[in-house]
Formats: C-alpha cells, structure tokens, sequence
C-alpha cells in the first residue's frame, strides 16, 4: 500500500525529530536575517542546482534569471555551464544607468520559474521541511506558496513550521546593507529594500550620500508597493535635510510619481503631480554638469508626459518625449536604458496618432537596445495584432515568452491571437497556463469562460465564471456569461438577474445587451429583444447579432428588416 504523501502547514516549532521519514534534504531555515530575501530559495538551489548541471544543464539554462536572482552565490557555477545566459542589459550598467524598477509582481515571475526548476529537477518523493516561516522574507513566502500549488507532494512533500531557532542579530556595517539593498532593488524585492532601506538610513549619517542612497531606493520600494504615504513622508524627510539640488529634483519626481501613478485611479492628484514635475524640471535645470542636466531634465520631462497623457494631451505628451529624445542625443552611449524607455514611450505615443510604420520604427530600435527585456515586445505585438499582422505579433509574444522568468502575460496575448485564428484549443492551453501562473488574473477566467461556454462546455465555463467573481463580484463581463449559462439551463430569472445586473455595470459592453436580447426573446419579450439586439448592434455591429434581431423581427413580421438583417449578417 503507497502511502499518500501531502504538503503541510504547521504552527509552531519543529520538534527535535522530524518522526520517523528522513527528508531528503536537510531542514532549511526560512528566517530572512540575515540573508534577506529568498534565504530558503538559495539554500534549496544550491542543494538542487550543481547535480542539475550534470544530469539537466539545459533545464538550468531554462531558468538560470530565476536562479541567480535567488541565488547569486550560484553565478560562478551556472555561468560556466550556461553557454548563452538570459538577462537584461542592466547588469553591465553603472548605478545612475539602471532606472527601471521591476514590478513589485517580478517575484510571481520568479517564484513560478523556481517550482518549475525544483518539479523538474528533484528526484521524485523528495521532502523539504522548512522552520521559521513566520519570519520568511515575502519571496520565500510567495515562492513555498507556488511551490506548494505547483509541485504535487509526490515529487517534493513541503512540511512548514511557522516557529525555529531564533538567528543571531544582524550586525552588518552600513556597506554591506547598501550592497544588499541596491541587489533587491535590481532584482525587485521592494519588501526587503523598504525594510532594509529603514535599517541603512538609521545607520548612517542623516542627509549624507550613502544616507541619501538609502532614502531614494526605500520611498521608490515604498512607492512600488503603494505604500504612498511612507513613500511622500519620507520624500518630505529628504527635502528637510537636504539642500542639494540632486536630491530635491529626484525627490520632487519621486513625489509626483506618488500622485500620477497611485495604484487607485481615483486617487490620482494629477495637478499635483504636475506641479511637483514643474519643480523637478525647473531644479534639473540648476544642475551644474552638463550630462547629469541632460539626463535629469529628460528623466522630468518623460514624467510630465504621462501627466499630460493622462490628462487628454496627447500631442503635449509626444513633444516632451522628442524633446526628451533630443536631450538624449548629448549622453552619448551612456544611459541606453533611459533612451529604451523613451523610444517605447514615443512608439506608444506615436501609435495613438496612428503613425504606425514610425511607432514600429521606434520599438525596433528600442528592443535593440535591450533584446532581453520583455516589455516592449509584448507592447510591438499588440500594436501589430491591432494590424492584423498575425505572423509576426505571434513572434513578438513568444520572444516576450522566452525572454525571462514565466510571463503570464505573454501566454494570455498569445491565446487572445489564437482565439482570433480559431485556435480555440491553443487559446484554452494558454489562458489554462495563465491560471496557473497566477491564480488572480481575472482576464483570464473571463475570457477562458467565454470561450467554454461557446463550446457547450457549460459545466467548465461556470466554474471559471465563479472562480473570477470571487475575485471581482459583481464583474460584468462575468455576469455576462453567466446570464448566458442561465439561460442554456432554463434558470430564467437567475439569467435576468445576472444581465440586468451587467448591462448596469457596463452599458458599454454590447454582449451583455445581446444575450439579455436573446433572454427577451425566450421569455416572449419580442419588443424588449428588438430593442436590446439593436443596442448591441448599434455598440459592436457583428454577424450573430444581427442573424438573431432578424429572427425576432421574422416573429413579429417585419419581414423586409429581417431580410436587410439576414443580408447584414451575410456578409464577411
């Protein structure tokens, strides 16, 4: 008899002995000091990763970015077996030149790379137990919880105790806490960076340049994470001891940002930003070297054009983007990241005016830049599945794809392109992988349920309609297929329900009108479906709605605008 293996969450400590299983590794302390993040991660890798660079090196090289972001320790070992390692250009670039922050959803990329790497590359009915995971970093907290998802306790079974050995005090010196910090803020751990960040400012000389360095790495972590208002109090913290120009024009852009990006659209203060941005630039302008004033003022004038942008100014966005692009041109080969961000930015702009041959010009030149960034190739594909240009948007996502760490947006573009080419299994593949990757994309469940229940799979489709209402009640596109479920079933009130209530929430949205038109119909409502049909034409004029308004209009005999419909839905 095999005894069934499981993963295990426990509070407390471990005891002495782990009973009478031997782990197949020995236990691994979860506890973030001193290491910082991914102290689990590591000591798993380097357990796991020297026996799969013999037996499995192109499995390493599958996910050697997820590795070494985990454990750098590692890179001497991974780079002289990796022939043609991933990565961005960042890495060979000074400080001032890296200023892209990773996203703070980076981790999830990284902690599903990781599971894939362990699923592949551990013997199968290996254990793990781990201690202390109520004191873990959030990238090990992130990476056990996929771990636990994605690895089938048959191949690797978790035990994890939230208590253990208390570690020893953190006694590093101010220098090695920078190097840690500036390696998470490269990597995207913006958890650690804002706890670290706080530790580093106490430890050195208020408004001094290591001090400094802290300050803007922590309010940017801060920012990332929409802790907004620790972000602008420390913000305000740095414009109180400093009276470097430097400082105060990067913490005026840092402030702006606050309120041009605040993760609530409602709580965006757009004039505010702009008055910040107003101050940036005019600070900027104050800088006595003339490259670090090329850089800053450009650096200024991109933010202001997302305001501007945001405010309904296109055409003030595109002209503070060249100009920026012009200031650019006096950096030389320096700064290539910023020049990246800048093309795209146009590209994006320029897209919007439809100038496409030069928006296709400028993601070109801006993915040569930097080919291992991912971004703009899914932005490239985009603009070129809007074209139709099939072919070569499917290349554009899967660059994006094979780029780095697991991209659930990648696979999610990818299966919108193949549900257009009437690749409804490849969609489904891909939107199911999306899933997988991450359990609270909501796009996924509506369109995977949409999908479902064209195919009479109306059992599946419901699922996923639930699964993404517990995400987002009340979502109309969801209710919108659920109105239609209601009605394939018979439940005709429920179906009411479901379409009043996304026909509220969208008025916009012409499919919820035209399943509500074909519950009017059924339950004999045939003025009622006319109106609703005509309202969902009149939104997005499709073949199916038109075929179904001239069935009622046949009803009603109103036969020659059933035969204009019949003649409308006809064509291709």
């Amino acid at each position: 008899m095999t005894e069934e293996r499981s993963h295990l969450k426990v509070l407390g400590d471990p005891p002495v002995r782990t009973g009478a299983a031997r782990p197949e590794m020995p236990m691994i302390d979860a506890h973030r000091r001193p290491r910082g993040p991914y102290a689990f991660a590591a000591a798993l890798l380097s357990h796991l990763v020297p026996a799969a660079l013999r037996d499995f090196p192109d499995l390493v090289a599958a996910h050697d970015i997820e590795i070494l972001a985990a454990a750098p320790e590692l890179a001497g070992l991974v780079k002289a077996r990796v022939k043609a390692p991933r990565g961005t250009i960042d890495a060979g670039l000074t400080d001032e030149e890296r200023i892209l922050v990773p996203a703070p959803r980076r981790t999830l990329r990284l902690a599903n790379g990781i599971a894939e790497f362990v699923r592949d590359a551990v013997p199968p009915g290996s254990s793990v137990v781990v201690c202390n995971a109520a004191a873990a970093d959030p990238t090990d907290t992130e990476l056990i919880d996929v771990l636990m998802r994605r690895v089938p306790p048959a191949i690797l079974a978790i035990t994890l105790y939230s208590g253990g050995p208390e570690p020893p005090l953190d006694h590093r010196d101010p220098g090695e806490l920078w190097e840690l910090v500036d390696r998470c803020m490269r990597e995207g751990f913006l958890h650690a960076v804002a706890e670290l960040g706080e530790l580093g400012m106490a430890a050195t000389e208020q408004g001094g340049d290591l001090w400094w360095r802290f300050a803007q790495r922590t309010a940017t972590a801060l920012g990332g994470l929409g802790r907004t208002a620790q972000a602008r109090a420390l913000w305000d913290r740095v414009r109180l001891v400093s009276q470097d120009p430097a400082m105060h024009a990067a913490a005026a852009y840092g402030t702006a940002m606050l309120d041009a990006r605040h993760p609530d659209p409602a709580r965006r203060d757009l004039t505010r930003a702009r008055a910040w941005l107003n101050l940036a630039i005019a600070v900027s302008r104050l800088l006595p070297d003339p490259a670090e004033r090329a850089f800053k003022l450009g650096f200024d004038r991109n933010g202001l054009a997302l305001v501007e942008l945001r405010e309904g100014r296109a055409d003030a966005a595109l002209a503070l983007v060249e100009s920026a692009i012009e200031l650019a041109g006096e950096l030389g080969a320096r700064h290539p990241v910023h020049r990246m961000v800048l093309l795209a930015n146009r590209a994006q702009l320029l897209a919007g005016r439809g100038q496409v041959k030069e928006a296709l010009e400028d993601y070109a030149a801006a993915i040569t830049l930097d080919p291992g960034f991912p971004d703009y190739y899914l932005e490239r594909g985009n603009l070129l599945f809007r074209l139709g240009r099939h072919d070569e948007a499917l290349a554009d996502f899967e660059r994006a794809i094979d780029a780095g760490p697991p991209l659930p947006e990648g696979y999610y573009n990818r299966a919108e392109l193949r549900t257009v080419r009437g690749d409804t299994d490849g969609a489904l593949a891909d939107l199911g992988h999306v899933i997988e990757l991450d359990p609270s994309y909501l796009d996924a469940y509506i369109n995977r349920a949409g999908l479902l229940a064209a195919l009479d799979r109306d059992e599946a489709a419901r699922a996923d309609v639930e699964a993404g209402l517990a995400l987002a009640p009340g979502n109309p596109h969801l209710l919108t297929v659920l109105g239609q479920l209601e009605t394939a079933a018979g439940r005709l009130a429920e179906a009411a329900d479901a379409l009043d209530r996304a026909v509220e929430g969208a008025p916009d949205l012409a499919a919820a009108w035209g399943n509500r038109g074909i519950l009017r119909y059924a339950t004999g409502d045939l003025e009622g479906a006319i109106a609703d049909l005509t309202r969902a034409i009149a939104l997005q004029p499709q073949p199916d709605l038109y075929a179904n308004r001239a069935v009622v209009l046949r009803v009603l005999g109103r036969h020659a605008e059933a035969e204009a419909d019949d003649h409308r839905a006809a064509q291709p």
